[in-house]
């Protein structure tokens, strides 16, 4: 028997750190995502393969059953014989699996083994959730909340669970302790002027949720200031208006994290606007402009330059 799990890839276009404090952020559903296939294996191993968005595989390792079944009696696992480059990714992978098992005893509980394969559909460079589409995944096949798994294992506020599991722009929010999250539409008469752009660098997400943490400032009002440019933001019809919500949704982050609004420091002659979206500094940004967009930016050298259509469900 073979079973296949889907999870969407994300985008937070309000409530950047922010949310990680309650509140309320704007968050999009992606049309690329990550794919987990499980085929039964006459092995006691369970064999993992990770493709690119090409079909080209990056990562493999195989783990022996017994790891999981120490794991549920108190065990310690070991990693020998893998690659040097792929000890991260293994061990963050056993991780995930075991903090799986630990929600779920019965989890990889049968003695046969498996092939798993996992396939993106966007390069891991672009910064669209590969870890949290694969904790979404992995918590379809173990039956385990995907709030919970994320919790144990890369923390954060899951809005990327959330976009994982909806196929609509999603209103988010941490109360009390728990996760908030409403679909709404989103189809204002400016959508054609909105593209993502990748900055040719993936951003480490935990870094910048550390530099937030350990800024000192008014979080009560980040949070109602926040908040309040959402709640306008997923009504605003006037693109006009939507370019000074955004704007000033920049500018605030950019007081707080002490940085240089991105388009300030790399888009000066860019017409339109330009905000930062989740770990400032690197993966996408969104641009706001007219049909000569792409061109700007293709001119200054950033090749992936996405219309909104086509990268939000």
């Amino acid at each position: 028997m073979t079973r296949r799990f889907y999870s969407n890839g994300k985008l937070l276009l309000t409530g950047e750190y922010a949310v990680l404090d309650g509140a309320l952020s704007f968050a999009l559903p992606a049309k690329f995502g990550q794919t987990l296939t499980i085929s039964e294996a006459d092995s006691p191993y369970l064999s993992w393969t990770s493709l690119d968005e090409k079909g080209e595989k990056w990562f493999h390792t195989s783990l022996h059953l017994d790891l999981f079944r120490n794991s549920q009696e108190g065990g310690s696992y070991e990693l020998k014989n893998l690659p040097a480059s792929e000890d991260k990714v293994s061990e963050m992978l056993l991780r995930i699996l075991l903090e799986a098992k630990r929600l779920n005893p019965d989890f990889l509980k049968e003695k046969i083994g498996c092939e798993v394969q996992t396939a993106l559909s966007f390069p891991r460079e672009w910064g669209l959730g590969s870890s949290s589409t694969l904790i979404n995944n992995v918590a379809q096949w173990a039956n385990v909340d995907p709030f919970a798994l994320l919790a144990k294992t890369f923390d954060g506020s899951g809005y990327d669970i959330a976009c994982a599991r909806h196929n609509h722009p999603l209103l988010y929010k941490i109360e009390d302790g728990k996760p908030f999250i409403k679909e709404i539409e989103f189809n204002p008469p400016f959508k054609d002027a909105l593209y993502f752009v990748h900055l040719n660098r993936k951003q480490n997400s935990r870094e910048g949720i550390n530099r937030y943490k350990e800024k000192e400032f008014d979080k009560e009002t980040l949070i109602k200031t926040i908040s309040e440019l959402t709640k306008e933001c997923i009504h605003c019809n006037e693109l006009s208006r939507f370019k000074e919500l955004m704007n000033a949704h920049e500018l605030l982050l950019a007081d707080i994290l002490e940085l240089i609004p991105v388009k300030e420091k790399l888009f000066q002659g860019f017409k339109g606007a330009v905000k930062s979206l989740g770990a400032w500094g690197g993966d996408f940004v969104l641009a706001i402009g007219d049909n000569t967009t792409p061109e700007y930016f293709f001119k200054k050298g950033y090749k992936t330059v996405i219309p909104y259509a086509e990268m939000i469900l």
